[in-house]
């Protein structure tokens, strides 16, 4: 049975971090990991200034949660090596690729409204309502109609 990694303390998130950064990269971390119940749709953020890093424990349970840290992990080890740390880097995605890290969180929560365009039928899923006399299908520029609303 796995355990529920949100109860734990700031240094046994940090312990665990430590491992993973041993394990999958070979190379030590030096510093704190936080959980941050601020975030909502991040899994986790890396700070330059500090080196720290934060994650959501809203994702703590995940199977993608070790992906999460992997990519957190990606960004501190290339930072300390002087190498191209953000997103559009080349040296981050090579990296993120050989690691097996995730680009992306999974969504927590399901979408609240789906749109459908009337011409190509293109499915446009959304936490918030939108104008639909503003936006129309990015596709074929058709007008948009709601489908479903949960």
């Amino acid at each position: 049975m796995n355990e529920d990694k949100t109860n734990w303390t700031a240094s046994k998130l940090t312990a665990y971090v430590q491992l993973i950064s041993k394990e999958k990269f070979g190379w030590t971390f030096d510093h704190k990991a936080f959980w941050n119940t601020r975030l909502r749709t991040t899994g986790g953020r890396f700070f330059p200034k500090d080196c720290h890093l934060d994650f959501n424990p809203k994702m703590a349970n995940l199977p993608e949660f070790d992906q999460i840290i992997l990519h957190e992990l990606t960004h501190y080890h290339l930072f300390r090596q002087h190498r191209g740390y953000q997103h559009q880097d080349l040296d981050f995605k090579q990296l993120l690729k050989e690691v097996g890290g995730s680009r992306y969180a999974p969504r927590i929560s399901e979408p609240k409204l789906t749109y459908q365009c009337q011409k190509c039928g293109l499915l446009y899923q959304r936490q918030r309502k939108i104008d639909l006399k503003k936006y129309r299908c990015g596709k074929c520029r058709g007008k948009l109609s709601l489908k479903k609303s949960t």
